[in-house]
């Protein structure tokens, strides 16, 4: 069968297309989101066999959803949303921007709609990726920093959410712990001593206190429950070759398992460019 000029020529250009890879390694080192459940791997079956004759490696996995990279589902945080495996494959794959903002920020820093806009050009509809620089503290990195990794990474000003839906993006990555700032989840409470950090810092800023700025009852963890009810979610924990699609724009892929029940999903996460 002839092959239309069309098919031909989009067959053509993929064939030139580079791919990279967003996706954070993962093993049995790979800490979880903190009190989650960890990777835990071991085989239940090897290549040697036993006494029925030769046989193969088999392992056995058992997790929790937010190890690594990971696409946070609707009903993680919204009981009547959509499961991962209920989602339609074309809302995980679309075209998006990569913004680098990694010089901007540090410690419990706030970044803005403002601060992505000047680096990248943003469209409504888009697949947002935010570089925070934070990926470089990963467990697999050289300047690993589990603590500071999940525990004092930037998180989103006050306005943020509401520009995200005003956007309607399709979904936000981020190569970090969480898309909500880590002193507007539980961690404020289990790190009292970080929290007086970002309290100082805030303040020495802002001139404002935490509470002041983020309302508990409007900010604890906004990303999650203002958004996931609007189908908007995000992922997190990506890597791998982030900043070689700094500032650009590019087509970007999630590849969540297709599972039925999953309020989340461990992903592989794809960019592409010309």
């Amino acid at each position: 069968m002839k092959t239309d000029k069309k098919t031909a020529d989009f067959l053509n250009y993929m064939s030139k297309a580079k791919m990279y890879d967003l996706t954070q390694r993962l093993s049995i080192h790979t800490p979880p989101w903190p009190s989650y459940v960890p990777l835990q791997l071991q085989y239940f079956k090897r290549l040697a066999g036993a006494h029925m004759g030769q046989g193969a490696n088999g392992q056995i996995m058992t997790t929790s959803n937010h190890v690594g990279t990971h696409m946070d589902g609707e009903i993680h945080f919204h009981a009547s949303g959509r499961t991962i495996g209920q989602v339609p494959l074309k809302e995980w794959v679309g075209p998006g921007a990569v913004a680098d903002i990694s010089g901007e920020v540090g410690d419990y820093d706030l970044y803005s709609p403002e601060m992505l806009m000047k680096k990248v050009e943003i469209k409504k509809g888009d697949i947002m990726v935010i570089n925070t620089g934070y990926h470089r503290y990963a467990w697999d990195q050289k300047g690993s920093d589990e603590v500071r990794y999940f525990v004092k990474h930037p998180g989103p000003d006050p306005k943020f959410h509401e520009w995200c839906l005003d956007m309607k993006l399709k979904w936000i990555g981020l190569d970090c712990g969480s898309a909500d700032h880590p002193m507007n989840t539980i961690i404020r409470t289990w790190h009292p001593k970080s929290f007086a950090e970002a309290e100082g810092k805030l303040r020495a800023r802002y001139g404002m206190g935490w509470d002041e700025m983020f309302p508990q009852e409007t900010y604890y963890q906004v990303m999650h429950l203002k958004l996931f009810p609007k189908k908007l979610v995000h992922a997190e924990n990506l890597g791998g070759d982030i900043e070689k699609l700094s500032n650009k724009r590019c087509w970007i892929g999630c590849f969540p398992l297709r599972g039925m029940e999953l309020e989340s999903a461990m992903c592989r996460m794809v960019a592409w460019t010309a």
